[in-house]
């Protein structure tokens, strides 16, 4: 239905491939999940499948896309900041395709995504919907074309569980191929029957991408073994080499010994011992050649972040938090009531509920209040980064506390450690990924040696082949968390409490040992 031939992407900014000589099919009852590390240009393949004009600023292409005349839709990571003001009614009717459905067909669509059937009238701006009312109705817009692919870049961010679980159902259910950008393991997991990976090695000079016929957990056993085979086949042939040479370099000393120890009047002897080293010879170019067929060792693209030390610490028993709020609001609305919130020691708190119900209002609140305090140093990280990141500040000018050379070195090493390019030290908060904006909030937080880490859907922009290594992370975080997250696995692994926000106030769930 979409065929991709020799796709090659190039950023203009720095001249950064972003895939080479791309090449895959996406065929009726695909669910293809894109995998791979911020920044690799997983949202740029998406957006050139669907209109290679949205790339046109930042991005150089070649290669054939070809769709065979297959109707695409579309949902894009952010809804345009024109289209939030737009009502639903607005925003649904924008598409004449609206208009040439009937009523019962557009009933129909309504239900399959969830929502009730007179929603396309309703005069509610879109930026005053719940993350989950947003992606149901842009799922709608996109189901009234009958499409036959469906592009799909982080439909799983800001979503609550529910709604998490109706994503799942819509992409397993829907007739069209479906190819998609997620973060959340366990929807690839639930969903995928196919798998791209998009990596970049050596310091983001060469482009790697593999294509599996398969469900992510098979994949990654598959690359688990194929990487351990390959380095096993890879050492046994250093490891035979280096006899080889050892055994040619003794040969080699011994016909050269014999060769200056012969004297002129035994010309015989000098001609057999010219051919032996032509032999000798003959061998090395032999082995050469041999090297040149080794496998290479397996190369990975893993993100390294900085382990959190023992200034993080919390002594066990200690009051962090005791929090009360008789009301919780956004402008007039009443959100929740009679909220009480209790914290010791180093707590790993995971805070869940409904879109829309207050949390991330609640959790700023808990860090205005912890921030104020002089006893425990404490660091915030929203859900939306421009709170509290200038978009106009380097990585660099970002992390820089007291401007001298050599904190900035110590910065630069830190930074390439985590991956990031020299080039991308001194790009705008603004032009990078948001993976690549998290990992500058985990490493503040790292360098101030902050004990108690407020985090709003901490990692909603990471890739999941780094979500493991940020859960490892703060699980073993040696002070308190104070989070909300609708990553499951996250919850599982990394908090030991759990809270859910209801309107009548905090419900604590469960407490784990």
């Amino acid at each position: 239905m979409i065929q991709v031939k020799n796709l090659t992407a190039i950023h203009k900014k720095d001249s950064r491939p972003l895939f080479e000589n791309l090449s895959f099919v996406l065929e009726k009852g695909d669910k293809m999940a894109v995998i791979g590390e911020e920044g690799n240009g997983k949202s740029t393949l998406l957006k050139l499948l669907y209109d290679p004009a949205i790339t046109d600023t930042y991005i150089e292409y070649e290669g054939e896309i070809l769709k065979n005349g297959a109707c695409t839709g579309y949902l894009a990571q952010e809804l345009a900041e024109e289209e939030k003001e737009l009502t639903i009614w607005e925003y649904m009717s924008s598409d004449p395709v609206f208009f040439e459905k009937t009523p019962k067909e557009l009933g129909k669509i309504a239900g399959t995504v969830g929502l009730p059937g007179d929603i396309y009238y309703g005069q509610e701006k879109l930026r005053q919907l719940s993350g989950g009312e947003k992606v149901k109705l842009q799922l709608a817009r996109i189901l009234m074309l009958d499409p036959e692919v469906i592009l799909l870049d982080e439909p799983s961010n800001d979503l609550d569980l529910p709604t998490l679980e109706f994503l799942e159902r819509f992409i397993l259910n829907v007739p069209a191929a479906v190819l998609y950008v997620s973060h959340d393991e366990t929807l690839i997991e639930r969903t995928a029957n196919k798998i791209l990976h998009l990596e970049q090695l050596r310091r983001k000079t060469r482009c790697r991408y593999t294509v599996a016929k398969s469900t992510y957990e098979e994949y990654l056993r598959n690359r688990e073994r194929m990487f351990a085979s390959q380095e096993r086949i890879a050492g046994k042939q250093r490891e035979e080499f280096a006899r080889q040479q050892e055994r040619y370099l003794r040969i080699q000393q011994k016909v050269e010994y014999q060769q200056n120890a012969i004297t002129r009047q035994d010309p015989h002897g000098g001609k057999l011992l010219k051919k032996k080293m032509h032999a000798v010879k003959a061998m090395e170019k032999r082995f050469e050649r041999e090297k040149e067929e080794f496998l290479d060792f397996p190369e990975t693209e893993n993100a390294v972040f900085l382990l959190f030390g023992k200034e993080s610490a919390v002594p066990q028993g200690k009051q962090i938090l005791e929090y009360c709020l008789d009301v919780l609001a956004a402008g007039e609305k009443v959100l929740a009531r009679d909220l009480f919130l209790r914290v010791k020691g180093p707590e790993r708190i995971g805070i869940i509920g409904k879109n829309g119900c207050g949390k991330t209002t609640f959790l700023r609140k808990i860090a205005e209040e912890l921030r104020d305090r002089q006893d425990i140093r404490t660091a915030y990280m929203p859900q939306n980064y421009e709170e509290e990141m200038d978009m106009g500040k380097t990585c660099v000018e970002f992390l820089k506390t007291d401007g001298s050379t050599e904190e900035e070195k110590r910065i630069r090493t830190y930074l390439g450690s985590m991956k990031y390019t020299a080039q991308e030290m001194d790009h705008p908060a603004g032009e990078l990924s948001g993976g690549q904006k998290a990992k500058l909030f985990f490493l503040k937080i790292s360098m101030q040696r902050s004990q108690v880490l407020i985090l709003d859907e901490p990692t909603r922009n990471f890739s999941p082949l780094t979500c493991p290594v940020i859960r490892k992370l703060l699980a073993e975080f040696p002070g308190t968390i104070i989070s909300i997250s609708h990553d499951r696995k996250y919850l599982k692994e990394v908090c030991n409490v759990l809270y859910e926000l209801t309107e009548k106030g905090l419900k604590r769930l469960y407490n784990v040992k």
